[in-house]
């Protein structure tokens, strides 16, 4: 592996990686090797190397990519869902990008079209989560799709029978925003389970903005 002056490269960004993809492990965001994680410094991006358990990776082991998706440095090859997370860096301001097979976000990407606003801590994610239209993984199809739906200042986004994607001005905010994807597809599911879950309305989110408990612009432009 080449290194620069003498140190790994990005080595803090590799060795943050390999903790996020051990809690993730931990916290049942995904299991074996499903799920990939990011983070962009510049013109590079460190990601999660294709093939391995996110909680056995070592910083060695994560590739370093340039925004065109050439790699840079590492000796293994790259997830391949690397162009999803090139797409998504090219429409956000976000630093760090979480994608995960989390149990009840599969099971709203499976069977909806979008996560209502069914607690006002949606907001936290850019309002209504939209689900991205089907495409085979790791192709330029699920790239774009992907990247429509994270548009209009969304932290979040579904994958049709797939998972899902969430982002951060770090890689801890973007895992603890996919911990609020998941707890909130959660509260769906299971009050689906016991009747028809009431829907937060436009004016009940704009009240809740107006009191400054969420970081976020609402309606989005």
């Amino acid at each position: 592996m080449t290194e620069r002056g003498g140190a790994m490269y990005l080595a803090e960004e590799r060795r943050a990686l390999c903790e996020i993809g051990r809690r993730m492990v931990e916290t049942g965001l995904v299991s074996g090797a499903s799920g990939n994680i990011s983070v962009r410094r510049g013109d590079h991006v460190v990601v999660t190397p294709g093939g391995w358990m996110l909680d056995r990776m070592t910083p060695e082991a994560c590739p370093v990519v340039d925004v065109t998706g050439h790699l840079v440095e590492g000796d293994e090859k790259p997830s391949s869902e690397t162009p999803m997370h090139l797409a998504i860096y090219e429409v956000t301001g976000a630093s760090a990008i979480v994608h995960t097979h989390s149990t009840y976000g599969t099971v709203v990407a499976t069977t909806m079209s979008e996560l209502p606003p069914i607690h006002y801590n949606t907001l936290l994610l850019g309002g209504v989560v939209k689900v991205a239209e089907y495409a085979t993984y790791g192709t330029p199809e699920l790239a774009a799709n992907v990247r429509a739906a994270m548009e209009g200042g969304k932290r979040a986004a579904l994958m049709a029978n797939h998972g899902g994607v969430t982002i951060g001005g770090d890689l801890e905010e973007a895992y603890e925003n996919a911990k609020l994807l998941e707890w909130l597809c959660g509260v769906y599911v299971r009050a689906k389970s016991i009747g028809e879950p009431r829907i937060l309305t436009e004016e009940d989110l704009l009240k809740v903005v107006e009191r400054g408990l969420t970081p976020v612009e609402w309606p989005p432009a």
